[in-house]
């Protein structure tokens, strides 16, 4: 009878931690679609366009890993493009740069706000962000709203 018990619950023990390891895999993935809407988006901003040697200089990769991630994100209906053209953010690629920029942000005021120094905070944030869940960044929110740093 013990034994049962204790393959029982080492079945839920494994079972919890695939559970956990298959929310981290996923978050890894959506890491990156996040991080190259997100560069997307300010690139486009800041100079109209946003074309594959930007991308690559801004994220420190090579052009050819621009090209395969922005072709698997063409392919996720985030972005679109043609050959030796701009890159462009569908509507659902500038939902998520919007929400991953969000997100940064409040993860650095946060930090920031416990004393970590920005410089700290911005680079700690680009790991965090992608990690955090929504019931952490919520009641990163509210901390942060209880100071005054952002708004509700």
């Amino acid at each position: 009878m013990a034994s049962l018990s204790l393959r029982s619950t080492r079945k839920k023990l494994s079972s919890t931690q695939a559970d956990r390891l298959r929310s981290t895999r996923e978050a890894h993935s959506r890491e990156i679609a996040e991080d190259y809407a997100e560069a997307i988006a300010d690139l486009i901003a800041a100079h109209g366009e946003a074309r594959v040697t930007d991308l690559a200089r801004r994220l420190g990769v090579t052009h050819v890993t621009v090209n395969r991630t922005v072709g698997r994100l063409q392919q996720a209906g985030y972005v679109t493009t043609e050959p030796y053209r701009s890159i462009f953010l569908t509507d659902m690629g500038r939902k998520l740069a919007v929400e991953s920029k969000q997100r940064h942000e409040i993860v650095v005021k946060f930090l920031i706000s416990v004393g970590v120094p920005e410089g700290t905070a911005q680079r700690d944030a680009e790991g965090i962000e992608h990690h955090v869940g929504p019931e952490t960044l919520a009641a990163f929110k509210r901390f942060l709203v209880s100071l005054n740093r952002v708004r509700a």
